[in-house]
């Protein structure tokens, strides 16, 4: 289902009746029953409800389609930054604002950098949504050693500092890595060999890489590899909830509010 079409349409259609009964049907209501018939001024069923729900819908699709949007994350690729059962908002307009549905971009704000979490549509199915880190702008050259787990961009070496062992298990590693501007936490397991090499950023697009190193499908990977730069959904910002079974250990509630960087 696609939500986006669903609320154009739905907003549209409201819209549309509301607005065909102020400028149509009720002045001949108000004739009506000006004449005498009293039972004929009341407003119909269908119009009391789009009446009620058109400005509700315009709002959140506004809100949704240039503002912010809420995505969940369903997995732990991008662990430790995102844990599985957050539920984040993206910003729409850190890259420009683009309409709806058809996704054309309409005002150009700003582009991604090095480091940035982005949501994407994944290339070869864009019915689904991606969360990963920016690792490669256009025309960059990125190199992804396998042994070391360590990036090259241009050439230069991303520092990489492994900090010990990630809640008390020996085969996995928090590490920091300096990217662009800031710097943030990754997740690395040992003794495992993740995809590796080196990739020609094309213009217009962009290599993508999840911060559990060793366990994301990433511009790494056939059906990933690079993002146009018109399947960019936003920038990932702030947690506003953390949701799990009570089988998973339930929500966390240190996470609600926490930025993400």
């Amino acid at each position: 289902m696609d939500f986006a079409l669903i609320l154009v349409v739905a907003t549209f259609v409201t819209g549309l009746i509301w607005a065909f009964d102020a400028l149509i049907l009720k002045p001949r209501r108000g004739a009506r029953s000006g004449a005498g018939h009293a039972s004929i001024g009341s407003e119909p069923i269908v119009v009391e409800y789009a009446r009620s729900f058109f400005p509700v819908l315009l709002l959140v699709l506004v809100l949704r389609s240039f503002l912010f949007e809420p995505f969940r994350i369903p997995s732990g690729s991008m662990m430790p930054t995102l844990l599985e059962g957050d539920f984040i908002f993206v910003n729409k307009f850190t890259y420009g604002l683009r309409l709806p549905v058809i996704n054309t971009k309409i005002f150009e704000i700003g582009e991604p950098e090095h480091g940035d979490v982005v949501v994407f549509k994944l290339p070869s199915d864009p019915r689904i949504n991606y969360i990963k880190r920016v690792v490669g702008l256009p025309g960059d050259v990125v190199t992804y050693d396998q042994g070391s787990k360590r990036l090259q961009i241009n050439g230069q070496s991303i520092p990489l500092d492994v900090l010990g062992s990630y809640e008390g298990n020996s085969g996995l590693q928090l590490a920091r890595e300096g990217l662009g501007d800031g710097d943030h936490l990754l997740l690395l397991t040992r003794d495992r060999l993740s995809p590796g090499g080196t990739y020609v950023v094309p213009e217009g697009h962009y290599f993508v890489m999840g911060d559990n190193r060793d366990n994301s499908r990433d511009s790494r990977f056939e059906g990933v590899r690079f993002i146009p730069e018109y399947r960019l959904v936003g920038k990932a910002v702030r947690v506003w909830m953390n949701w799990r079974w009570p089988g998973q250990g339930g929500p966390l509630w240190n996470r609600i509010g926490d930025r993400i960087d």
